[in-house]
């Protein structure tokens, strides 16, 4: 299936925290969208592989993806290989997106640096006839990077306001890894992320971020080329930023 987004990430649930919302508000307006992870999660703390391949399911449906995936590169040794590559372009040529979606390249966690770097060589590579995979070549427009832990100074926010509230559903499908109160005291071990705290953060920083573009929230993204402008009118004079909802 041809699609308009594909959003890699290298666990099951990365793409929802960061810009799960930017996905669904795309399937909104009529674009096919997809997910791929890269890993299994099977070297999460909660949860196992087959717990999370569920979770991963329950969120795709919700989240309203017309394809999702995930692939076996081992959990926690995500590394820029030549076989991965290949697993990556597979799937760039397999979906033909007009936009993929990746996570920022300075990350805490190993696996996602290697997963940004890994998509944005396999994206080129991608289009490169003499690789062969027994698919046609293909190259996609453009690689945007999602924010993750660490922050960077946007290309541009997508306003997501209207759309926070799926997304938040989408993420808590992944139950064993997020904070459930009804779940208190099962006896799962604690992460960063499985506090309460840490939801209550997600949508701090979208409101943060939705306040820089005059919405209520929104989700910040980065592109490494310069972007083109044909009409800068056009594009500045939709509506002021200062006119806040």
């Amino acid at each position: 299936m041809d699609l308009d987004v594909l959003a890699f990430g290298a666990h099951a649930d990365d793409v929802e925290i960061t810009c799960g919302a930017t996905i669904i508000k795309l399937a909104a307006l009529g674009y096919k969208t997809g997910i791929i992870t890269l890993t299994r999660g099977e070297m999460a703390t909660r949860g196992t592989p087959e717990i999370r391949a569920e979770e991963f399911k329950k969120s795709a449906e919700i989240m309203g993806l017309a394809a999702h995936k995930m692939l076996d590169i081992p959990d926690g040794r995500v590394e820029v290989t030549w076989e991965n590559k290949l697993k990556i372009i597979a799937e760039i040529r397999a979906h033909k997106p007009r936009i993929i979606f990746a996570p920022y390249w300075v990350e805490r966690h190993p696996d996602h640096e290697k997963t940004s770097h890994l998509v944005r060589e396999s994206a080129y590579l991608s289009g490169l006839k003499k690789i062969d995979t027994g698919q046609d070549a293909f190259r996609p427009l453009r690689v945007v990077f999602y924010q993750s832990r660490f922050e960077f100074t946007p290309s541009f926010v997508i306003d997501t306001s209207g759309f926070t509230g799926r997304k938040m559903s989408a993420i808590m499908a992944y139950a064993s890894q997020f904070h459930r109160p009804d779940r208190a005291g099962s006896g799962s071990e604690e992460t960063s992320i499985s506090r309460p705290e840490f939801l209550d953060n997600i949508e701090i920083r979208d409101r943060r971020y939705g306040l820089q573009i005059g919405a209520k929230y929104g989700e910040p993204f980065l592109v490494r080329e310069t972007l083109k402008v044909e009409d800068p009118v056009a594009f500045f004079g939709q509506e002021s930023i200062w006119t806040i909802p």
